[in-house]
């Protein structure tokens, strides 16, 4: 099986990880969860995470030909319409992110000039569904729980799992989102644990379990299945159910989620700008 070359890029304030996924054979390469810096209590963007991915871009001569998302993420502001401005490539997400505008609109409010059909996306990815990267084929793993339009990348022997797998150590998805199920997210688990064992699986994020010091943004299937805590080899979906249940309960919800998902939802791009030419993210009262 091909091996892509993966270059790993580390938001610490969101502990996220972006990938750069180049085809071994050629300058073709893919940008995967890129991440927009954002100072919320200053309402103040930036783009110095997006200028890294940029800059590795350009210095190894690659040819950006996917921006993909795993999922419509809670936790940080997408960079995907300025390194598409940038470097070009199509967009990509999963195609029931349709599902999740529609949730979304309404719970902020958004005017009918806000199109809930994922048409602000390039391509709409479903179940089996391939893409190539140069000769590289990325084939298509629908994985909701977390979110309904969570997707695997599977590229040569790369998963990119976006949330729903963290390190062994640290476990699972939360499944408490509006659109979250945790008996779903457990049968997508064994969707990505089904892989061969030697699979790569590279994290959309780390938080570092008690007693480790450093992130890590890359596991195994084969570690999964022996010592994921939430949902190892014998772990059942009832076990897994209840456990994730009671532990989503005692959650906060993300710093971010406000201001994340009005802009994801969107592709990355901010609301549309008010009578006075500003633009402005909504905060709805007690909704949440």
């Amino acid at each position: 099986m091909i091996q892509p070359v993966v270059q790993h890029f580390f938001d610490e304030p969101t502990n996220t990880f972006s990938y750069v996924v180049r085809d071994p054979d050629s300058q073709a390469c893919a940008i995967l969860d890129s991440v927009l810096d954002f100072d919320y209590a200053a309402g103040r963007t930036d783009v110095r995470s997006a200028d890294d991915i940029i800059q590795y871009v350009r210095d190894n001569q690659l040819t950006v030909e996917w921006i993909l998302e795993t999922h419509v993420h809670a936790d940080h502001l997408s960079a995907a319409p300025y390194l598409h401005e940038k470097l070009g490539g199509k967009t990509g997400i999963g195609a029931k992110i349709v599902d999740v505008q529609e949730i979304f609109g309404k719970a902020f409010n958004a005017g009918t000039e806000f199109a809930r059909d994922g048409s602000q996306f390039d391509r709409l990815f479903a179940e089996g569904d391939t893409f190539a990267i140069g000769s590289l084929e990325g084939r298509v793993l629908h994985t909701p729980g977390h979110t309904p339009a969570c997707l695997t990348y599977l590229i040569g022997d790369a998963a990119f799992v976006g949330d729903t797998l963290f390190m062994p150590d640290y476990g699972t998805a939360r499944c408490d989102f509006p659109g979250g199920d945790a008996r779903v997210l457990y049968r997508s688990i064994q969707k990505v644990l089904a892989l061969p064992a030697d699979t790569r699986i590279f994290l959309c994020h780390d938080y570092k379990a008690p007693g480790r010091d450093d992130y890590h943004h890359m596991t195994t299937v084969a570690a999964q299945r022996e010592a994921n805590v939430h949902v190892h080899e014998g772990i059942s979906e009832e076990q897994f159910v209840t456990m994730r249940s009671e532990r989503d309960a005692t959650l906060d919800m993300p710093r971010l989620i406000l201001p994340s998902v009005q802009v994801n939802m969107r592709a990355g791009h901010m609301p549309p700008a008010e009578d006075n030419g500003q633009v402005y993210l909504k905060v709805p009262l007690n909704r949440f």
